[in-house]
This record gives C-alpha cells, structure tokens and sequence, in this order.
C-alpha cells in the first residue's frame, strides 16, 4: 500500500522514515501541518508489534496534534514521532542521540518532546544533539515532572465534565477508573484523591498499582475490566483505541474523560457513545495541558503562572464544546473536530 493510500493520511505534509543501523534506528516522524506554525508534538518509544502499527500510530498522533494545538490556541502545528523499539533497551540513549539527529535536520520545522516510554530525563538526552526538544529535565527544578501538565489538564476536564453532567462543582464521592498509572495518569490519581474521589485503577505493571494503593487507599482491578467498572467516570490515561466495539458495551461509566490519545478506535465511535448516552471529553482537547505548558519554550518565556493558567482555562473550553454537542445533538468529538479545522482553516493564506 502506498502511503498516500495508508486510511490515517490526511494530507500530511511530511512523513520521514529515520534509519541508523549502527544502533539499530528505527524511526518515523510525520508532520501533519505547519499552518498555525512549527509543528510540535512528543517522541514515543514503543514496542510495537510491526512497522504498519508503528506508521499507524503516528500518523493519527500528528493529526491528532494539529488539532490539538488549535483549539489549545497555541502558534503552533501538528506532528509527531515514533521510535521503533522497547524503552526498557540496555541502549536507549544510543537510540535517542541517533534520533535526535533527523529531528535536528529539519531545522525547526518540527520539535519533539516526552511521552510514553520517553521521560524529561531522555529528553535532555535528545536535546544533547538537537536544538528543538522542549519539556526537558533541565528546563525545571528538581523532582518536578512536566507530566504533571497533562495530568492537570486531566482534572481540569473531569472538573468540567462533572459542572456538564451533574451541575457539580467538586469531586467528593465521585467514583473515577483510572486506566494507566504512568506520569500523567498517577498523577491524575494524585488530584482527584485530594479532591475526595473514589478510584478505581488498572496498570499492566503490577508495581506502579501498588504504589498507587499504598498511597491513597484505592481499589485495583485487572487491566481488561477497568473500562467495565461501575464508576461515574472512565479516564483511559494508557494507550489508544480503548473506545472499540468490544469495550463500548460495557461500558457504564455516564462520562469518559481521560489522557490517552485516539481513545476512538474510529471515529465512529463518538457516535455511538452519543447514542448511548455517554459524555465523552475528546482526548486531544482534554490532554492539551502537557504541550500547554511545556512548549512556551517554543515561541515565548515560559512561566509557570502563565502556563497553569492557560491549562485550568480549558474549563472553559470543555464546558463551551460539551454545550455546543447537546445544543447541536452531535458527538462532541466532531464538535472539537470541526473547531480545530475551522481555526487551521482561517490561518491559511488567501489564495
């Protein structure tokens, strides 16, 4: 198949395959749009099982991307990058410095950053190579995690969904799953218990579950049935595709609001979570507070005042497009989605 025929191609501007067989480098990059500015998103490292899920996977992520950083209302496109192989590798730092290389090469066009298996600490190790990593280690004081962002944004977006759904302005006795205990989704954690909710939570490693029991008292369940759980609230804050048409009919939860990207496993699935009655905050709106506060670095100072302003501000964004999804009886995934083009679209030049 060639890629311009690949079903996740949505006209993007630049889709690099990145190769070093000196470390065993397998990479790609894909830039989905420059219209609103350089294009930013994270670096991820994972095992994937083939390199078609690998293409797959950044393809959605970089579009995913662009819209997410226009309705965040930042200067600043879509892409993103994946490297091919297991973050727990002996050589990681090889893989990254070769990588941070291709990034280099772009000049700007493009700036990469953490996610899954890629912490603020690999970051600095890209930007050993590479001018344009944001959210590095060495950017902030010690102990802190720029995850914290996202998972900010998280609480944010639970906050709104509970004023939507319930006229709630606080957390107590709301029962939320948490599915991934990574960064942002321990963290998570960490905000909705100091704000009196009840967890329920799921991790493939057994250990990070612990810690998060030991420390808030919380029940843990296997990772297949967190999404099954009979809570108010499913936040899915591991990987993409929870949303599918296995998990979806049992589901129970009355609002799905959580830090994973592409949780739809297709898009029809904002349909048919409508249909059944379920809210549903799209991810790439809901999980813009981690390129929110680490990417200032990109076209402004950073401040961290300024930034956790800007993230708690997406109280205001959820609530204006889970309204405009009631008042217009569609799925608020294709409220958020015709937004985001909306303002890429008025950035274009005029013919």
């Amino acid at each position: 198949m060639s890629i311009f025929e690949h079903p996740e191609f949505d006209n993007h501007e630049k889709v690099l395959f990145c190769n070093d067989p000196a470390v065993g480098l397998r990479a790609i990059i894909a830039i989905h749009s420059t219209t609103l500015g350089p294009a930013a998103g994270g670096c991820r490292m994972h095992a994937y099982a083939s390199e078609d899920a690998a293409l797959t996977d950044v393809l959605r992520l970089s579009k995913g991307m662009s819209y997410k950083n226009a309705v965040a209302d930042l200067p600043l496109g879509g892409g993103k990058c994946v490297i091919i192989a297991d973050p727990a590798r002996a050589d990681k730092a090889d893989l990254l410095r070769a990588f941070s290389r291709h990034v280099q090469d772009l000049g700007g066009l493009y700036w990469t950053a953490i996610d899954v298996g890629v912490g603020p600490k690999d970051a600095d190790i890209l930007a050993e190579n590479c001018d344009y990593i944001f959210c590095r280690a060495e950017q902030y004081e010690e102990g802190f995690n720029p995850s914290s962002f996202t998972a900010l944004g998280g609480f944010t977006g639970i906050r709104a969904a509970a004023k939507h759904v319930w006229d709630r302005n606080e957390l107590t006795g709301l029962r939320v799953a948490i599915q991934g205990l990574g960064g942002t989704g321990a963290d998570l954690a960490r905000q909705l218990h100091a704000a009196g909710a009840e967890l329920v939570v799921a991790d493939v490693r057994d250990e990070v579950v612990q810690d998060v029991v030991a420390k808030y008292g919380v029940t843990a369940v296997p990772p297949d049935r967190i999404h099954a759980q009979d809570v108010d609230i499913f936040a899915p804050c591991a990987m993409g595709a929870v949303v599918n048409a296995t998990t979806l009919p049992e589901i129970k939860a009355k609002v799905i609001c959580g830090l994973a990207n592409n949780q739809l496993a297709e898009p029809k699935f904002g349909r048919a979570l409508q249909e059944r009655g379920i809210t549903y905050v799209p991810d790439y709106v809901v999980n813009a507070g981690g390129v929110m506060g680490g990417s200032t670095v990109i076209f402004s100072t950073p401040s961290r005042e300024a930034d956790v302003a800007r993230i708690t501000g997406l109280y205001h964004t959820i609530l204006d497009i889970l309204k405009r999804a009631d008042d217009a009886h569609l799925p608020s995934s294709e409220v958020a989605d015709d937004i985001a083009l909306a303002k890429i679209a008025a950035a274009r030049p005029k013919a």
